[in-house]
């Protein structure tokens, strides 16, 4: 970014920092050299998404992610403030079922597969010395059932402990990171967006009360695994009165602790109107320790030596992941009904489909997770029953969600051939269009083809909301099928299909098989996907780039997610911003490309108006509008982008017919001219010129610096602002100002540069 091999750090550590040329490193003492030419800067964030190997374990948590997506993706309302917070709140509870639902799967697992049913088939756990231990053949202290479900429920109570020493571990580096101090106090108004409060971008106390609620959850999941099962024998053999008085009263505890964490999450949503530096201490710490204790007492409740106890079939697992897929149904119709709402308040023909984008994205999340943990469930039940024939399995629903993907699959590869279609019939409309554009030159179809190909495809982003409609409700059918079929025959569907026609039976077979044959290829590739990113950094950056929209936002749904790394990045360029002006008098530039153009415009709205006013914004293949515009509504819609563009001084925007990925800012009125330039070039020539005498490439989304245009409007930028520019101030007053400066921040590979 700063086209000089000799940079030096100026500020910031090893994760984020801001870099400037060797000879610019000290221009604010050397205030007369550059009253004709800006200082350059660069921030540079690109450790903040795909840093060191550890990275590639945030793919584990995709699920999480996705739904905390959905909290951010509201329609656009003023007012209705209920509707608004139980939007919220209906998000959060879906985000708690996620975790139950993680939770759920590791002790399926642990508890239903190697402990109960393995552990206890001689078959089976002749074939895995590894639990022989825990096998009645050999008749030891831990091969009763209750004492190898308690040795089994280390597994998941580890996994529910290492999400929340991550968790705490990132809320440490991210949402303590406080954002700068404002005098002003918040910004409150028509058309202005919440991105300016001071509060936003320091959530430390909602992740630190989620955290807690969703830890608590995870544990208590592991109780209920290890006490149902003896709380159900103790009802049926009649045992002693005290096991079963103790059944009833643990069971009770767990009652009423799920009510508490489902109270916590409930109570209370973000604060951002102000700098909560308030933390709920006693809540944090009591509530996993007394989550922790129930699941000691659980323990201690299962291991109980009973008589006659014995494991047979599956652990009652169906009710629960039945439990789990209805609530989500119901929790994403909700959703969409809330979402209607407030769409209809204020309509937007820009937002992604109709508002309604967030519970689409709630129900893909649902979806995800299933996935996830059926394909865990269906291959670890495999390896372990090698026969196919010594386990019952996995829980029924498993199975029938397994078996709806290739359906759903099918689905999807039918709205892909559809938007190839229409994808083929625009590129060759465009052709047209590129050879008006180049109306002097000699005609060249392959070149023509390619170019109007590459505009054709770059369309196609635009095309993602249909995809994910589709998708979305699709998911939510076969869900609700594969729930009702589980439940009205409590068989698998090869199972349930015997006796009908012969073509439903093949179908039913060819469904289970094919679908769990996909799970598994799939959970293959996404572990060989982590792995290799965990060693490799190319593929780590690569996933770094994806997790640059997906982490923007705050954890507001779900403490267990990827962290924000804005809660980094935004108050870092706002400190920087804001002291560089007060320090020096000066005004700058602050250029942002592709995903640093919204890092760019999430700072300048935490400026205070002050230095705000003396901020120029140039971006470039920015997907402000396009992407984020569309999609949060709420946050980027018209009127919050048309506020930022009165409030800083001035405001140009780059794009180009082939970058996928950025578009025009679209500002209402007359506003949308002044920011959007037309559409630049690409490629800069089209046939062989003296300036080009090899054939130009077509950029797309990359190296906008590369195109006069970049250039031409900085120039613009800054002198503007320039005549507005104090004089020095004397050497006894403090440092020279510096008549602009061009900062920004940059990504890996230059692909996220502001």
């Amino acid at each position: 970014m700063l086209d000089d091999p000799r940079t030096v750090r100026v500020t910031g550590d090893d994760v984020a920092a801001v870099f400037r040329r060797t000879e610019d490193a000290d221009a604010e003492t050397r205030p007369a050299d550059y009253r004709d030419k800006p200082v350059p800067e660069a921030y540079v964030w690109c450790n903040l998404t795909s840093g060191d190997a550890t990275r590639a374990l945030w793919l584990l948590l995709l699920p999480f992610m996705v739904v905390n997506l959905a909290h951010w993706m509201r329609p656009a309302v003023t007012g209705r403030i209920r509707t608004v917070r139980l939007y919220g709140l209906l998000v959060r509870l879906a985000g708690l079922t996620l975790t139950v639902l993680l939770v759920g799967a590791a002790a399926e697992v642990a508890l239903d597969l190697a402990a109960w049913q393995c552990a206890g088939t001689a078959a089976c756990a002749g074939g895995h010395s590894w639990l022989g231990f825990l096998s009645p053949a050999e008749s030891g202290w831990w091969s009763a059932p209750g004492r190898r479900l308690t040795v089994a429920a280390l597994v998941p109570a580890a996994l529910t402990g290492l999400l929340w020493y991550l968790s705490l571990r990132t809320w440490r580096a991210y949402e303590s990171q406080q954002p700068m101090e404002r005098v002003d106090g918040p910004e409150e108004g028509a058309g202005r967006s919440a991105l300016g409060r001071p509060g936003f971008w320091y959530g430390r106390r909602l992740v630190a009360r989620l955290r807690a609620a969703h830890t608590a959850a995870g544990l208590l999941t592991v109780a209920a695994g290890l006490a149902v099962p003896a709380a159900r024998f103790d009802r049926r053999a009649g045992g002693p009165a005290v096991l079963g008085l103790a059944g009833w009263l643990l069971q009770a505890g767990l009652v009423t602790g799920a009510v508490v964490v489902v109270g916590v999450v409930c109570r209370r949503g973000r604060g951002e109107r102000f700098l909560d530096r308030t933390l709920d201490v006693h809540l944090v710490r009591r509530l996993p320790l007394a989550a922790l204790a129930l699941l000691l007492l659980a323990a201690v409740y299962a291991g109980w030596a009973r008589p006659g106890w014995a494991s047979a079939g599956r652990l009652p697992g169906d009710a629960v992941f039945g439990g789990l897929a209805a609530t989500q149904g119901l929790l994403v119709v909700a959703l969409a009904v809330v979402a209607h709402l407030l769409y209809r308040t204020a309509p937007d023909p820009r937002a992604a489909m109709r508002g309604l984008g967030g519970p689409a994205v709630a129900m893909l999340a649902c979806a995800l997770g299933g996935v996830m943990s059926g394909g865990v469930a269906q291959r670890v039940s495999d390896w372990l029953d090698g026969t196919g024939t010594s386990l019952a399995g996995p829980p029924v629903l498993l199975t029938w969600q397994a078996s709806v993907i290739p359906p759903l699959l099918l689905v999807v590869l039918a709205v892909c051939a559809l938007l190839a279609r229409r994808t083929w019939a625009r590129a060759r409309a465009e052709r047209a269009a590129v050879t008006g554009d180049h109306p002097d030159e000699a005609a060249d179809a392959g070149r023509t083809r390619r170019i109007a190909t590459a505009r054709a495809m770059a369309g196609l982003t635009d095309r993602v909301p249909l995809l994910v409609t589709v998708v979305a409700t699709t998911t939510f059918l076969l869900g609700m099928g594969a729930l009702a079929g589980a439940l009205v025959t409590d068989r698998t569907p090869a199972e349930a299909a015997e006796g009908t026609y012969a073509v439903l039976q093949g179908a039913a077979r060819t469904g289970q098989a094919v679908g769990s044959w996909l799970i598994g290829v799939g959970f293959i590739l996404f572990v060989t996907w982590g792995r290799r990113a965990y060693k490799d950094a190319s593929a780590r950056r690569t996933i770094g780039i994806l997790w640059d929209v997906g982490t923007f936002w705050p954890r507001a749904a779900h403490p267990f997610a990827p962290p924000c790394y804005a809660e980094r990045a935004v108050p870092d360029l706002t400190w920087r911003m804001a002291t560089w002006t007060r320090a020096t008098g000066g005004r700058l530039v602050l250029s942002g490309h592709s995903q640093g153009s919204v890092l760019a415009a999430a700072a300048a709205w935490q400026l205070e108006p002050s230095a705000r006013g003396r901020v120029a914004l140039l971006t470039y293949g920015s997907p402000l509008e396009r992407l984020y515009g569309r999609w949060f509504p709420a946050h980027f819609g018209p009127a919050s982008l048309a506020s930022l563009h009165r409030e800083i001084d001035c405001w140009r925007n780059l794009y180009r017919l082939t970058d996928p990925i950025g578009g025009p800012v679209r500002l209402p009125g007359d506003c949308g001219p002044e920011v959007d330039r037309e559409a630049l070039k690409d490629p800069l020539s089209y046939g062989r010129t003296t300036e080009h005498p090899l054939p130009a490439p077509i950029l797309g989304h990359g190296d906008y610096q590369a195109d006069p245009a970049f250039a031409e409007e900085r120039r613009r930028l800054l002198g503007r602002l320039r005549p507005d520019v104090p004089a020095p101030r004397p050497d006894e007053d403090g440092p020279g100002t510096v008549p602009g400066a061009d900062g920004g921040a940059h990504g890996c590979a230059g692909r996220s540069s502001a």
